[in-house]
C-alpha cells in the first residue's frame, strides 16, 4: 500500500532542482497526489527524501513553533514587567532617600554662568551602560532618518516581496510535502531571507522603547508566523506552505518606501499608493488563507472535505466575493473557509465600496487647476486668478455665493499663474486676488499688473476687477491701452479704502465699522437676550443693494421717495444713479429735494437681503398704497408705461420752476438741440452730487440765445420765486445776486486742487512742519487727529495720503478741518512727505508712539481721534506677533492719566476753541456734527482706532463693533460686490475717500502730487456734496425724540426739515441696562427699524448737506489769509477780484469789513508766538486768553463738543426765497 501510494508529485518549474529519479517499481504511473483518499497515508514521500514512512501530517509542529515563539515571548515580557513593578514597589523606601539626596546635593554657579555640581558627585561614563549604547545604535540602524536606516528598510521590504514571490511559486505544490534542504534551491533562498528577517527583528526589538507594543505589531506578527516554520522545515525535512502568505501584509509599507526614495512627492500620489497597497495586501492575504484551509480540509473532519484550488483561483474567489457578484463557479467547501468568508465579506465589501471608487477618482481625476473648463449653456462664468490659496478662495466664495445675494447663476473656474486664460473669451469677468499680507506690496502689485496685461493682450474686451495694495500703483493700469473703467474695469486699492475707512472714523467714530458691515455679506445671527450684541448683529445683517425704482416714483423728489421707501417699504434709500440719454451716469448721494426721479432710476438701498429690495421695483401706487405690511408688496398686474426721452429730460432738467411736468415749459427746443454741446461743456462727475440745474444755468450764461429772456429772468432771480428750491441757492451761490460769498472768492488764489475736491496749499518743506517736543507742548492742539505710525527706512509705505485726503475734502470749510499730527519715525515720514506736502494743517512730531512724553506733547487727551498704524506688520513671520506694535501702543495710551483741570481749561478757553465752534456763540445751531467728550482724565476714554492683521472673525468682536479696530480683510467682499454691481465701488469711494474720481487718478498718474487750481464756478460747485456726520440727541430740535422717541420719527423729521438722511446709531454699550454705568464704549447699530427706541445719549449717523452759509463766519477768513499769506505781505489790500465788469459795483462795506478783520489778524503777530504749520511762513502768533470756569459747570456744558459746521434748517431758507 505504501508503494502504491508513495509516488511523488510532479513539481513546478520552481522545484526543478529537486530529485525526481524514483524507482519506477515503487511509483504509480499517474504520479497523483494522495490527499484524503487514503486513510493511513496522507502526504507523498520518497526514499531519497526521508520524511515520515507513515505519511502523517506534521502541520501542528510548524504552527506550534510560531505559537510558542509568540506566546512565550509575550509571557516573558509580561513577567519581566511584573517583577520590575514588584521590585519598584518593594524597594520604594530605599529609592526615595537616594532621590532626595540627589536633589539636595549642593550646586555652585560659577562666575562664567556655568553650573558646577558638588565635586564628590561625579558620574562615570560606565554608568551609562552598554545596553543603552546598543539600543541607541539599533535605533540609528533602523531609523529612516539616516542613510543606513533607509537602505536597511528598503532592503527588508525588497526581501519581503521576494519571500512572497517564493510563496507564489510554492503555492502550486501540495500544502505539505517532504523536502531536502540541501537539494531544494527555493528552500535555501527562503531560509536566507528569513535569517535576515530574524536579525532585523532583533534590531527592532532592541531599539523598541515599549517591548510589549512592539511584540503586538503587525510586522512582528508576520515574523512570528513566517520565520520559525522555516527552521522547523529544515529540521523535519518537510515543507508546510502554512501562513507564509502573511508576507503580503508588508505591501502596506509600499508608500513609505517610495517616499524614502523620493518617488512620491504629492499628497494625491501618496494617498493613491496607500489605498492600492492596503487593498491589494488585504486581498492577497485573505486569498492565502482560503487556499490553505480549502486545500487542507477541516481538522475535525480528518481533512477529508478538502478540495484542490490553486492560489490564483482563491484570488478570483475573493474578488467576486468582495464585489458581491459571486458567480458560483468557485466556492468554499470547508467549514473553516465558509466561516472565514462570512466575516470577510463584511469587511471586504466595505473596503471594496470605499477604496475602489476613491482609487478610480484619484486615477481619473485631472491635475489640480489643470485641464480646460467646459462652460455650461445658459450660465455665466468668471475666472479667478492671482493669489490662489485655500484661505483667499474660501473667503471669496463665502461672500460670492452668499444666500442673501438671491440667485447667483455664475460658475467660478480657478486659474493658476501659468494658465490664466482658460476659456476667458466667453467669461463674464476676470477677478485677480492679491496677497494682502505679503512682505513686498509693490512686488505683489507688479505681478497683478502683469496678469492684467497678459489677460488684456489675450482678450482686450474682458472685464477685469483686480486688487491692488498700493495707491500709487493704480496709475500703471491707466497705461494699458485696453483698460477702460467705463466698461467695468476696476482696481480695488486696499490701502486707499482702508485709509479712507479709518479717516471717516476720525470724522464720525464708528463709521468704519458700519460701512465695512454694509459692504460685507453677513448672515443674520439671532440673539434672544436683550444685550448690545443683539442690536449690533441685527445691523450687521444689513448690506448694500441696488435695484431699479418703480415708475410710481417718477417725478417725486429724492427726500419724498426716501421717506416713502423707509416708512412703507422698510427700505433705506441713500443714493441714486442719475442717467441721461446724452450724459454719463453719476451717483448722487442724498441729493436733496431738488432732484426729481426719472424713469428707470437705479437706487442704492440698505436692506437685509436682495428679496426685500425688490419691493422698490414692484411698488405700485394703485395696488400697494393701502398695504401696511411691506412683505405683501409683490409684483402686480398693472401695465408699466414707458416715458419718452423728451419727457424724462424735462423732468430731470426743469425742476427749478416748481411746476408739474405738464405745466413746465422751460425745456425748450434749443436745449434739445444743444444737448450735445452741453455735455461737452460741463460733463457730470461720477461722484458729484450737485444738480444739473447749475450746469444748465452756466450753459445759459455762455449761450444767451438758448433760453428766452423771460426764462433767464426767472433763473437769475430765484429769490423772487416762491417755489424756488433752497438747495438750489446753496448749489449755485455764485449766480445769486447779493450773495456775499462772491466777494470772498478770488480767482487768482489757489485754495483747492485742480478738481475742486480737496483743500490745497503750496508745497512745504518737511522741516517747516516738524515740531519738537517743547514746541508741540506750546502749540494749541485741540480737536485734532493724532496719527501714530510705526515704520522705518526699510518699511513698506502705507500710503498716508489716502488717510489725509478724506480729512481735507473740500465739502468741509477751512475752519472745520481737523489738524493732523503725525507721531513716528522721521526717516519713514520723509518718504511719505512727497504725497503730503500740499495739504494744510499737517504737522510732524519725530518720536515713537510708545513714548508717553511725545503723546502728552501733542495733547492726545484733547484729540478727536487717535489712529494707530504700522508699516512693519507683514515683515513678521509669527502671525501672533504681527499686531504687537499696535496693541502695545493702544495699551500704552489707555493706561495714561491726565489732569482734569487742565483738560477742562484747554477745552473751554476761548483762545483754544476753534473759531466758530463755541456753542454759546450767536451762530450756534442745535444741529451738531461729530461730537466728543471734551474732558478726558484717563486714556481709556480717548477715541482710538487700531489697524489689525490677525483678524479671525473680527466683525464679531467688541473692538470692531465699537469702531476701535479695523482690518483690511473686511474689504475682501468688495471683489464680489463690485462684480455684481460696478456702481458699488464708486459709491464706496465717494463715501470714504472724500471725492477721489477717475479724473483725479489720471492727474495723479501724471505727477504724484495734487495740483492747485483756481477757484472757478465749476470747481467750487464740486464742493457741494454730502458728508457723514453725527447728531447728538441730548438737546436741540431732536431732544424730544431722544428720550424714548422712535427712530422712524427722527428719520422723517431730519429728512423733511434739514435734508439729513439718518442711517444708523452710535449707542453706549450699556445703554440698555436699567442701572447707570460708567462705561463710555459705544457700538454701531445699522439701519434700525422705525419703532426702535432712542435714548438721550445716542449719536445718529447721518448724511449732511453742504452749507455755503457756514463759510461766512469769521473763521472763513483764516483760509483766505492762509492761502494768500505771501501775497498779502506785498499789498495791504486783501484779495481783489480781477476784471469782470459785472463785479465792479462791489460794496465798499464788505471791503472795509475785510480790511478790519485782516488788520486784527495782523496785529496778533506781535504777541506770543505759536506754531501753526499750515502757514507758508510756518508760524504766526496768536493771543491766548484763559478764563477761570467752574469745573462742574464746564463738564456739563462741554460734555459734547461740536467740531463741524452748523447748518440752519431748510425751512428758514425757504422763507427767504
Amino acid at each position: 500500500m505504501l508503494a502504491e501510494a508513495g509516488g511523488p508529485v510532479p513539481r513546478g518549474s520552481g522545484s526543478s532542482m529537486r530529485t525526481n529519479s524514483i524507482n519506477s517499481n515503487n511509483i504509480h504511473k499517474d504520479s497523483s497526489i494522495f490527499m484524503s483518499k487514503m486513510e493511513d497515508v496522507v502526504i507523498p514521500f520518497s526514499s531519497e527524501v526521508p520524511c515520515d514512512n507513515n505519511g502523517q501530517r506534521m502541520w501542528w509542529a510548524f504552527l506550534a513553533s510560531s505559537m510558542v515563539t509568540f506566546f512565550g515571548g509575550l509571557f516573558i515580557i509580561l513577567l519581566w514587567r511584573t517583577l520590575k513593578y514588584l521590585y519598584t514597589v518593594c524597594c520604594h523606601c530605599n529609592i526615595k532617600p537616594k532621590e532626595v539626596q540627589k536633589l539636595t546635593n549642593p550646586v555652585v554657579i560659577q562666575a562664567d554662568g556655568t553650573i558646577k555640581a558638588d565635586e564628590k558627585e561625579e558620574v562615570p561614563m560606565s554608568e551609562v551602560g552598554w545596553m543603552t549604547s546598543v539600543k541607541d545604535w539599533a535605533g540609528v540602524m533602523i531609523s529612516a532618518q539616516t542613510l543606513t536606516g533607509r537602505v536597511l528598510v528598503v532592503l527588508v521590504f525588497a526581501l519581503s516581496i521576494g519571500a512572497l514571490g517564493i510563496y507564489f511559486i510554492d503555492s502550486s505544490d501540495p500544502i505539505e510535502s517532504c523536502q531536502n534542504f540541501y537539494k531544494d534551491f527555493t528552500l535555501q533562498i527562503d531560509m536566507a531571507f528569513n535569517v535576515f528577517f530574524l536579525l532585523y527583528f532583533g534590531l527592532r526589538f532592541i531599539a523598541a522603547n515599549d517591548k510589549l507594543w512592539f511584540w503586538l505589531e503587525v510586522n512582528s506578527v508576520v515574523d512570528f508566523f513566517t520565520v520559525p516554520p522555516v527552521f522547523v522545515s529544515v529540521y523535519l525535512n518537510r515543507s508546510w506552505l502554512g501562513l507564509r502568505f502573511l508576507r503580503a501584509l508588508r505591501l502596506i509599507q509600499f508608500s513609505e518606501i517610495l517616499q524614502f526614495l523620493n518617488i512620491l512627492k504629492t499628497s494625491n500620489s501618496i494617498k493613491l499608493v496607500n489605498l492600492c497597497s492596503i487593498f491589494i495586501s488585504t486581498w492577497l492575504t485573505a486569498a492565502g488563507f482560503i487556499h490553505l484551509v480549502e486545500n487542507s480540509g477541516d481538522p475535525w473532519e480528518d481533512f477529508k472535505n478538502s478540495q484542490s484550488l490553486s492560489y490564483w483561483e482563491c484570488v478570483y474567489l475573493l474578488m467576486v466575493t468582495m464585489s458581491t457578484v459571486g458567480y458560483g463557479d468557485v466556492y468554499a467547501k470547508t467549514t473553516l473557509g465558509r466561516l472565514f468568508m462570512v466575516f470577510f465579506i463584511l469587511g471586504g465589501l466595505a473596503m471594496f465600496a470605499r477604496y475602489v471608487p476613491e482609487i478610480a477618482a484619484l486615477i481619473l481625476n485631472r491635475k489640480k487647476y489643470g485641464g480646460s473648463y467646459n462652460s455650461t449653456r445658459g450660465r455665466k462664468h468668471i475666472v479667478v486668478c492671482g493669489h490662489i490659496t485655500l484661505e483667499s478662495v474660501s473667503n471669496f466664495l463665502k461672500d460670492f455665493l452668499h444666500k442673501d445675494r438671491d440667485d447667483v447663476n455664475v460658475e467660478i473656474p480657478i486659474a493658476n499663474v501659468h494658465d490664466v486664460c482658460q476659456d476667458i473669451e466667453s467669461a463674464d469677468a476676470c477677478l485677480i486676488l492679491a496677497n494682502k499680507y505679503c512682505a513686498d506690496p509693490d512686488a505683489e502689485d507688479a505681478s497683478n499688473i502683469m496678469r492684467v496685461i497678459s489677460i488684456k493682450n489675450y482678450h482686450p474686451r474682458i472685464r477685469i476687477i483686480t486688487q491692488m495694495l498700493q495707491y500709487n500703483n493704480k496709475a500703471h493700469l491707466l497705461n494699458i491701452p485696453s483698460w477702460n473703467w467705463r466698461e467695468g474695469d476696476d482696481a480695488i486699492c486696499l490701502a486707499e479704502l482702508k485709509a479712507g475707512f479709518i479717516a471717516q472714523s476720525c470724522l464720525a467714530q464708528g463709521l468704519s465699522t458700519m460701512l465695512a458691515n454694509l459692504f460685507s455679506m453677513r448672515s443674520f445671527i439671532e440673539i434672544e437676550e436683550d444685550t448690545w450684541q443683539k442690536y449690533y448683529l441685527e445691523g450687521v445683517a444689513n448690506e448694500m443693494y441696488t435695484e431699479y425704482l418703480s415708475n410710481a416714483f417718477v417725478g417725486l423728489s429724492f427726500p419724498t421717495v426716501c421717506e416713502l421707501c423707509y416708512v412703507k417699504l422698510k427700505l433705506l434709500l441713500i443714493a441714486i444713479e442719475y442717467k441721461s440719454e446724452q450724459r454719463e451716469s453719476s451717483i448722487l448721494i442724498n441729493p436733496g429735494n431738488h432732484v426729481k426721479l426719472q424713469e428707470g432710476t437705479l437706487g442704492f438701498f440698505i436692506a437685509s437681503d436682495a428679496k426685500e429690495v425688490k419691493r422698490a421695483f414692484f411698488y405700485c401706487k394703485a395696488c400697494h398704497d393701502d398695504i401696511t405690511d411691506a412683505k405683501r408688496i409683490k409684483k402686480c398686474g398693472c401695465k408699466r408705461p414707458k416715458m419718452s426721452i423728451c419727457k424724462r429730460m424735462k423732468l430731470a432738467c426743469c425742476f427749478d420752476c416748481g411746476r408739474s411736468a405738464t405745466e413746465c415749459s422751460c425745456m425748450s427746443g434749443s436745449v434739445h438741440s444743444n444737448a450735445d454741446s452741453l455735455q461737452r461743456a460741463y460733463p457730470l462727475s461720477s461722484v458729484s452730487v450737485h444738480d444739473c440745474a447749475t450746469t444748465l444755468r452756466a450753459f445759459e450764461d455762455e449761450h444767451p440765445s438758448t433760453l428766452s429772456p423771460k426764462k433767464k429772468q426767472r433763473n437769475g432771480g430765484m429769490r423772487n420765486s416762491p417755489n424756488c428750491s433752497p438747495k438750489m441757492m446753496r448749489h449755485d451761490p455764485l449766480l445769486i445776486p447779493g450773495n456775499e460769498q462772491i466777494e470772498n472768492m478770488d480767482m487768482s488764489v489757489k485754495k483747492y486742487d485742480s478738481t475742486g475736491m480737496f483743500h490745497w496749499c503750496p508745497s512745504k518743506e518737511i522741516e517747516k512742519v516738524i515740531l519738537t517736543r517743547s514746541e508741540a507742548s506750546m502749540t494749541v492742539l485741540s480737536g485734532h487727529v493724532v496719527v501714530c505710525i510705526f515704520g522705518d527706512v526699510t518699511s513698506a509705505l502705507v500710503g498716508l495720503r489716502n488717510l489725509v485726503m478724506p480729512l481735507r475734502a473740500s465739502n468741509f470749510h477751512y475752519h472745520e478741518l481737523k489738524p493732523i499730527v503725525f507721531v513716528g519715525s522721521l526717516d519713514y515720514l520723509r518718504r511719505e512727505w512727497e504725497t503730503l506736502h500740499n495739504f494744510p494743517k499737517v504737522s510732524i512730531l519725530p518720536g515713537t508712539p510708545l513714548s508717553r512724553a511725545d503723546l502728552r506733547a501733542v495733547n492726545i487727551n484733547l484729540c478727536d481721534m487717535c489712529v494707530i498704524l504700522s508699516a512693519n506688520q507683514n515683515n513678521i513671520d509669527d502671525v501672533s506677533l504681527q499686531d504687537k506694535e499696535c496693541i502695545l501702543a493702544s495699551l500704552n495710551i489707555k493706561s495714561m492719566q491726565f489732569d482734569d483741570s487742565i483738560g477742562v481749561l484747554q477745552a473751554n478757553s476761548q483762545g483754544f476753541t476753534p473759531p466758530g465752534m463755541d456753542r454759546l456763540s450767536p451762530d450756534s445751531s442745535p444741529v451738531h456734527g461729530l461730537v466728543r467728550q471734551a474732558s478726558v482724565t484717563t486714556g481709556a476714554n480717548i477715541p482710538i482706532i487700531t489697524e489689525l492683521v490677525n483678524d479671525s472673525n473680527l466683525y464679531l468682536t467688541q473692538p470692531f463693533a465699537c469702531g476701535t479696530a479695523f482690518a483690511v480683510s473686511v474689504l475682501d467682499s468688495l471683489m464680489s460686490a463690485t462684480y455684481f454691481n460696478d456702481n458699488i465701488l464708486t459709491l464706496i469711494r465717494t463715501l470714504v475717500t472724500g471725492g477721489a474720481t477717475p479724473e483725479l487718478e489720471a492727474l495723479l498718474a501724471e505727477e504724484n502730487a495734487l495740483q492747485g487750481g483756481y477757484s472757478t464756478p465749476q470747481t467750487l460747485a464740486n464742493r457741494d456734496r454730502c458728508r457723514v456726520a453725527q447728531l447728538a440727541l441730548y438737546d436741540g430740535p431732536f431732544a424730544d425724540l431722544g428720550d424714548g422717541g422712535c427712530y422712524g420719527d427722527l428719520f422723517c423729521k431730519a429728512l423733511k426739515t434739514y435734508n439729513m438722511l439718518c442711517f444708523g446709531i452710535y449707542r453706549l454699550r450699556d445703554a440698555h441696562m436699567t442701572s447707570p454705568s460708567g462705561c463710555t464704549k459705544r457700538y454701531v447699530i445699522t439701519n434700525p427699524p422705525y419703532d426702535f427706541e432712542l435714548v438721550p445719549t445716542d449719536l445718529i449717523f447721518c448724511l449732511m448737506q453742504f452749507d455755503h452759509n457756514a463759510g461766512q463766519s469769521r473763521a472763513s477768513l483764516s483760509h483766505s489769509s492762509h492761502s494768500s499769506h505771501s501775497s498779502s505781505k506785498k499789498s495791504s489790500s486783501v484779495h481783489s477780484i480781477p476784471n469782470p465788469s459785472s463785479r465792479q459795483n462791489r460794496s465798499s462795506k464788505s471791503r472795509e469789513a475785510r480790511d478790519k478783520q485782516n488788520a486784527t489778524r495782523m496785529s496778533r503777530m506781535g504777541q506770543e508766538k505759536k506754531w501753526f504749520t499750515d502757514e507758508p511762513e510756518n508760524t504766526y502768533q496768536r493771543n491766548i486768553q484763559i478764563k477761570p470756569m467752574n469745573t462742574h459747570m464746564a463738564n456739563q456744558v462741554n460734555q459734547y463738543k461740536s467740531t463741524s459746521s452748523l447748518i440752519p434748517p431748510i425751512r428758514e431758507v425757504e422763507d427767504e426765497c
